[in-house]
């Protein structure tokens, strides 16, 4: 694939052609030359498309996402996860299918209205679900979260999720609470989560994070007191590392790994990395 996905208005369905990228299940649908597909191929070959949506443009040709409602197979095609694809396709392959992750995430979960129960419809032109009998309106949303990466001079904390890859240790992180900043959401966070408290943070970016809507706001933050408790059920194991003896650490791409490798580059006079976005 190309560099050359932007997400633009939503697109009019009623227009023909194109190309489709296909969510089921099983993840996204695939063939040996990628993701996406001929639009109007795709609506011919009998599959349960439950609904579709405009995206935006891969390479100035517009995209469109068809959902699928129960399983489906295509000779010659296999499914994927989206994870799969984060560690193997190009950037902006990942960057439009974690998209396409949340629009699809966003209509699956708002099918019905939260306050009367009734079935919603998708409003034309926009990234809105509506429901004809109430009238609320339910647009796509994103959940804030903070990622902190602590320091201790020459050490930082990591931390182990029993979700986690075995032997990976990665950053604390953890979602906003209603009323709360980004910079009180750290310090709570990291007070939970190990039981020790933390000073002067900065701020180093933010990214998308389809799994299955957050957006990451990345912080740096130094040590200030306390030892470390992990949090029971939510911690497995978190330890200070000198910063020449890592464990394994998160996937390239991510925020995590950013934030930990503009540290080293700081500590270690290295050039510092990039944030992809």
């Amino acid at each position: 694939m190309g560099s050359g996905w932007q997400t633009t208005p939503v697109l009019d369905n009623g227009q023909p052609g194109g190309w489709a990228l296909v969510r089921g299940a099983q993840g996204f649908l695939a063939d040996g030359n990628g993701v996406l597909f001929p639009r109007e191929w795709l609506k011919r070959q009998d599959l349960p498309i439950a609904a579709e949506h405009g995206l935006g443009r891969f390479n100035d040709e517009p995209v469109w996402l068809l959902q699928l409602n129960h399983p489906a197979e295509l000779p010659g095609c296999f499914w994927q996860g989206l994870r799969q694809f984060m560690l193997q396709a190009d950037y902006p392959t990942f960057r439009m299918l974690s998209f396409a992750e949340q629009v699809a995430t966003w209509s699956e979960q708002h099918r019905f209205c939260g306050r009367c129960g009734s079935a919603t419809q998708q409003v034309a032109g926009e990234r809105c679900m509506r429901c004809p009998q109430c009238e609320l309106d339910s647009y796509a949303r994103i959940s804030p979260s903070m990622i902190v990466l602590v320091t201790r001079g020459d050490e930082i904390l990591l931390a182990r999720s029993p979700r986690f890859v075995p032997g990976v240790y990665s950053t604390l992180a953890g979602f906003v609470e209603p009323g709360e900043s980004a910079e009180e959401c750290v310090a709570r966070e990291v007070r939970e989560e190990v039981g020790i408290e933390v000073q002067n943070l900065q701020y180093l970016g933010s990214q998308g994070w389809p799994f299955p809507h957050s957006l990451m706001l990345g912080f740096h933050a130094e040590y200030a007191a306390g030892e470390i408790v992990p949090q029971a059920d939510e911690i497995e194991d978190a330890r200070w590392f000198p910063i020449e003896q890592l464990p394994p650490l998160p996937m390239q791409r991510s925020i995590a790994r950013y934030l930990i490798d503009s540290y080293l580059a700081r500590r270690l006079g290295l050039e510092q990395p990039q944030l992809s976005r």
